[in-house]
């Protein structure tokens, strides 16, 4: 058989010209400077009013099958938007803001009762030889949480930073929100009538398959991190442990996180129950089991289902690699950006298989 038809022949080709092409960008990367330039500008308000166009999208729809025309749909959308916004400056966020100074002023006393605990247990204890008594170094300890609390905070003034950028173009997100929502179902068929209909029928199917990832990851990670912060909620004030709104909103927000989110969430409440009443830490972890459980066998299930169907080895290798390269904002968006490269990547290998069946078909036939 001729080499050129072979397919792992075209494949190494094929790898050949892309690492060309990527070698040649690389040395011409001063050109793109100005479009690199355009989508950072444009990324933060199109993001967002992407995130917000999936979360609407359904209410648009729903006052739609009322015979409301889109317009006056969209509106409704928008006035609703505007009332959830009112509840949470006007109930929630005073509420979570006092909490959260509270936190902050109390922390000294924590640390204070940190090391306090330690100096009482090093005098107090005979169980553990005195070689790892000396080891445990009350200095050491403190030294080390002072340089906690400092990569806590850089990393806090990191996302205030991402905040002030976000603030700065929220200003531009009602507008991209708007158009998405009027006029977003016209951009597939805008693209489809510049394509043959093989191809165009096949982009046609590639389309629908990542909007139903999209919609199915951001609908469904919101719906289940605000599920299980009510869940908290309800347990830190049955429990009535301190800050439980502060600490049940944080939870809500690092629950966006896939897989490593809960654990990041847990870490709060449980040093505040520390300081409260030891006792008070086993029932926190005991309502962030639960908690979790429910979301895990209840909630996701019926809400997300199995559409992104990542294995758990992969979500921990893909936020530990994104969140090394990118930081925060590679832990929020590795998993749906891999959801939608594997979309993609599962519709063309089917697509494939599709053509190569028809080939042997043809040939059969000849």
């Amino acid at each position: 058989m001729n080499l050129m038809h072979r397919t792992w022949f075209k494949v190494l080709i094929v790898a050949i010209l892309v690492s060309v092409l990527i070698l040649l960008v690389s040395q011409i990367d001063f050109i793109f400077e100005p479009l690199w330039a355009y989508i950072g500008a444009v990324a933060a308000p199109l993001i967002g009013a992407g995130i917000l166009y999936y979360v609407t999208r359904p209410v648009m729809y729903f006052f739609e099958r009322y015979k409301i025309p889109r317009l006056l749909a969209i509106l409704l959308v928008y006035v609703l938007l505007t009332l959830v916004g009112f509840i949470i400056t006007q109930f929630i966020a005073p509420i979570a803001q006092q909490q959260f100074s509270r936190l902050i002023e109390n922390i000294p006393k924590m640390v204070d009762g940190v090391q306090e605990f330690i100096e009482s247990w090093q005098n107090n204890q005979t169980i553990l030889p005195a070689q790892i008594t000396e080891g445990i170094n009350t200095q050491s300890i403190m030294n080390n949480i002072e340089k906690y609390s400092q990569n806590v905070t850089t990393a806090v003034i990191n996302v205030v930073s991402y905040m002030v950028s976000f603030v700065v173009a929220i200003v531009l997100i009602p507008f991209f929100l708007f158009f998405m929502l009027k006029d977003g179902e016209r951009l597939v068929p805008f693209i489809r009538q510049y394509l043959n209909n093989r191809v165009g029928d096949s982009f046609v199917k590639l389309s629908a398959s990542v909007d139903h990832t999209l919609r199915s990851f951001i609908q469904g990670q919101l719906l289940v991190s605000f599920c299980v912060g009510i869940l908290l909620l309800i347990g830190y004030l049955i429990i009535d442990l301190p800050y439980a709104l502060t600490l049940s909103l944080f939870a809500m927000l690092t629950n966006i996180i896939p897989f490593i989110g809960p654990f990041l969430a847990v870490i709060p409440a449980m040093l505040v129950a520390l300081f409260e009443n030891p006792i008070m830490a086993v029932y926190v972890a005991i309502i962030m089991l639960i908690a979790q459980q429910i979301e895990g066998n209840l909630i996701s299930p019926n809400i997300m289902g199995k559409a992104l169907s990542i294995h758990p080895l992969t979500i921990i290798t893909l936020i530990l690699a994104a969140g090394s390269i990118a930081g925060f904002l590679g832990l929020l968006f590795v998993i749906p950006v891999y959801a939608v490269f594997k979309t993609i990547t599962n519709h063309l290998y089917h697509e494939w298989l599709a053509s190569k069946e028809k080939q042997y078909t043809t040939h059969d036939r000849t």
